[in-house]
């Protein structure tokens, strides 16, 4: 079960996250926060006060959203490759 163990806020809507299989990257929730319980994370000043859930072992703002430790993996995987590719093609 991947877990998140880290997590650390970085600027904007970007967290920089570390997962208990040993992989950490840049995660960018820009995309991400549409709906109901995410739209209030728009204020950057909510956004940033969020913690690492040892329970639910995933990173968990004060209005009780969540994100999946598998969704923030496959999006720092996802972004990740994008960067890439971009870079490359420069």
């Amino acid at each position: 079960m991947l877990k998140v163990i880290g997590a650390t806020y970085v600027e904007g809507y970007k967290i920089f996250v570390r997962f208990s299989n040993g992989e950490s990257g840049l995660v960018d929730l820009t995309d991400a926060l549409w709906g109901q319980i995410f739209e209030p994370l728009r204020d950057v000043e909510m956004f940033r006060k969020f913690e690492v859930s040892h329970i639910l072992h995933t990173i968990q703002w004060e209005n009780d959203a969540d994100l999946a430790p598998e969704y923030l993996y496959d999006k720092m995987i996802e972004q990740t490759a994008s960067h890439e590719r971009t870079a490359t093609h420069q």
